[in-house]
């Protein structure tokens, strides 16, 4: 695996990779749900690269910036074993040079959810992640569907501005007691780790309802709002079920909808959802048309 800190050598090397290139953008900390994205990457791509930058951009100033986990040797060593032929690991400095002013906002879907949260958070992620496109330009690039609303600004993005890639969203990853691995999840004591388990319980419950043939939105909602405003020591952020797409509110979900949460526990911010696709609620509603016709016979 070739390590690459400067722009010049990245661009450099990716000129003479032939065919495909998955790119996998990382702040680091490196998990088994990034793993996946990687493995991803390599089934579908001739080459993979990953970048690992702790981007200031996205961090607001009383956020974890300075503390954020860096784990730069052990996550090459998974990188390597998993086969990854380029990690690009940038300085601040060679990402944002001293007078660097332009910025990428995608403001009204990067205002949503965890844009509303964390004013300015999407800005620095569409900055960052245009400038790793620019400097790799990958056929593919990879992130987790843990980061929904990440990837609606995203996609956005990509969109608007004509990026030529495709973005591939893979499932979301999550520890055997069902906690969706993030790398601030090493944040959390022992007891803070047992009451986040809420937030997936809760994001199941909901899903399993909807299903089942409660389609309000609002009402799903008011349901996560209340089980998870109840959890002693978790503070709320934000719960919603929303449009995967656009972040907006919803009336019905069954045209496909995201249950998104967003919670405190201790000091550590966690993210985490579910989505609903229109194919189960067409599902279901045959599953019941077709138990009404057995009955009426």
């Amino acid at each position: 695996m070739q390590i690459v800190h400067s722009i010049a050598e990245m661009r450099r090397l990716r000129r003479a990779l032939p065919g495909t290139l998955g790119l996998v953008p990382t702040m680091g900390a490196l998990h088994a749900g990034h793993l996946s994205l990687v493995r991803a990457a390599k089934q579908a791509c001739d080459h993979v690269a990953v970048t690992l930058f702790v981007n200031p951009l996205q961090f607001g100033p009383k956020e974890d910036f300075g503390k954020y986990p860096r784990t730069f040797e052990q996550d090459c060593a998974l990188l390597e074993a998993e086969g990854v032929e380029l990690l690009f690991a940038p300085a601040v400095e060679e990402m944002y040079p001293g007078g660097a002013e332009t910025t990428v906002d995608v403001p009204e879907v990067g205002s949503r959810l965890d844009g509303a949260s964390r004013p300015g958070h999407f800005r620095g992620v569409s900055t960052v992640v245009s400038k790793l496109f620019l400097i790799a330009t990958p056929d593919r690039a990879y992130f987790g569907q843990k980061d929904a609303a990440q990837v609606a600004v995203l996609r956005t993005m990509v969109r608007d501005l004509n990026f030529g890639l495709e973005l591939v969203v893979c499932p979301t990853v999550r520890d055997a007691d069902g906690l969706a691995m993030s790398s601030r999840n090493r944040y959390l004591s022992d007891e803070e780790r047992r009451i986040a388990l809420a937030i997936p319980r809760a994001l199941a419950s909901a899903k399993a309802i909807a299903t089942q043939g409660e389609w309000s939105a609002p009402v799903l909602e008011k349901l996560l709002t209340e089980t998870l405003s109840e959890v002693s020591g978790l503070q709320l952020d934000y719960a919603a079920v929303v449009d995967p797409v656009s972040l907006l509110p919803l009336a019905s979900v069954t045209q496909g909808a995201l249950l998104a949460v967003a919670a405190f526990v201790g000091t550590t911010r966690l993210i985490d959802n579910e989505l609903l696709s229109a194919e189960e609620f067409t599902e279901s509603t045959t599953a019941v048309l077709n138990l009404a016709e057995v009955l009426s016979r």
